[in-house]
């Protein structure tokens, strides 16, 4: 078996202790080497040729997003970031995101010794995953940062949430399984449901920056930090026609609105007479996650029933397949990402591999499809 080599970048002795014996721990991992700042790491990546990096977001001497800046232009790697749970840290993360780092996990801003090891099992992953994105995909996405800057818009790429290792609870912890009520006030009106995780940021902005003003209202579940789902809100709503907020506790689904959750609330929804409203619930997490894609798509089953779309993108794992299934029970027609475009074709494929994608499309034919299927 060959292993994945890795190399740790990072000013912190503890924390390149810490990532060294974390991802040792794992048989596929193989750390081939450390680095203390971005100029020992240029060495250290000709001597070493790691395939994928970890790296740290803030360092002296050279910031990680302007080494990241360099190696994307000169020598592309599939990097994942090492961040705080900061709003600073969510700034600079997005920034590196957009220049086509792979993914990104948190350190804890207090009790670092004895809460970092928590992450063992999400570091791995994401290295694993990470280690899966070709050369290609990052030039690619170097090329559309380098042209998206030239005219001063904002590009985001993927923004996973810290993986939950606890117990593994599916969406029955929140929502007992059960079809629509078809007892709810009649209402012509459409929900659109999308789900996604690892790749998801890139692949959410590229759906609704295609999207007009008159998109019937968009709920959306994606695995992210609680410190960051806000700050990835505004960012939407910048790049989008529609209104992209945080969703908030018995909040009106319209349309024209998008609706994300935040990233420690489960987000469902629920009918009040003839109205939608968004629902937070506190619940424990779901396929490890929180919020859970699966208990989005549950709650669109049992009150929106056929009147909704569902929209599984990237992501690692499988939150969101069960749910979309559970959808397509109920004559919503179901969209998949295909695994050509999706960063991660976890999520997706599982849900293939169920029969409950009844579209499989790339990445730029979803949007067109969503207001194909609103449509009707």
């Amino acid at each position: 078996m060959t292993k994945i080599k890795v190399l740790i970048v990072d000013d912190s002795a503890l924390v390149r202790k810490m990532l060294q014996e974390m991802l040792s721990s794992d048989p596929m991992i193989e750390v081939v080497g450390t680095a203390s700042d971005p100029y020992m790491a240029r060495e250290k990546i000709k001597e070493l040729h790691p395939d994928v990096l970890t790296l740290d977001v803030e360092m002296p001497r050279m910031d990680g997003v302007t080494f990241l800046k360099n190696l994307m232009r000169l020598h592309p790697l599939p990097v994942v970031m090492v961040s705080t749970l900061t709003e600073k840290g969510a700034d600079v993360t997005f920034e590196a995101l957009d220049l086509g780092a792979v993914d990104f996990v948190t350190k804890p801003k207090i009790d670092l010794v004895n809460t970092f090891e928590d992450y063992t099992h999400e570091i791995c992953g994401k290295v694993k995953a990470a280690s899966r994105v070709t050369r290609t995909m990052l030039e690619r996405q170097y090329a559309r940062y380098t042209a998206n800057a030239d005219r001063k818009q904002v590009v985001l790429k993927p923004v996973p949430a810290a993986l939950n290792i606890s117990e593994k609870y599916t969406a029955d912890a929140i929502l007992e399984k059960r079809g629509f009520n078809s007892r709810h006030f009649r209402t012509s009106d459409k929900i659109i449901a999308l789900g996604a995780s690892t790749g998801g940021t890139e692949a959410i902005k590229e759906v609704l920056m295609r999207l007009p003003a008159s998109t019937p209202g968009i709920v959306i579940t994606q695995h992210i930090p609680a410190a960051f789902s806000l700050p990835f809100a505004k960012r939407m709503d910048s790049v989008s026609e529609m209104s992209v907020t945080e969703a908030e506790d018995g909040q009106q689904i319209l349309p024209g609105h998008v609706y994300i959750a935040p990233g420690d609330k489960h987000l469902l929804v629920e009918r009040d007479g003839a109205r939608y409203i968004c629902r937070l619930h506190d619940g424990p997490p779901v396929n490890r996650h929180k919020p859970s894609v699966d208990v989005m798509f549950r709650s669109v089953v049992q009150n929106v029933g056929p009147n909704a779309i569902g929209v599984l993108l990237t992501g690692m794992g499988n939150d969101g397949a069960q749910g979309l299934k559970e959808l397509q029970s109920v004559k919503a027609p179901t969209i998949a990402q295909d695994e050509k475009t999706s960063v991660v074709w976890g999520m997706p494929g599982e849900a293939v591999k169920l029969g409950a994608a009844d579209s499989i499309l790339p990445l730029e034919a979803v949007a067109a499809k969503i207001l194909e299927l609103a449509a009707r």
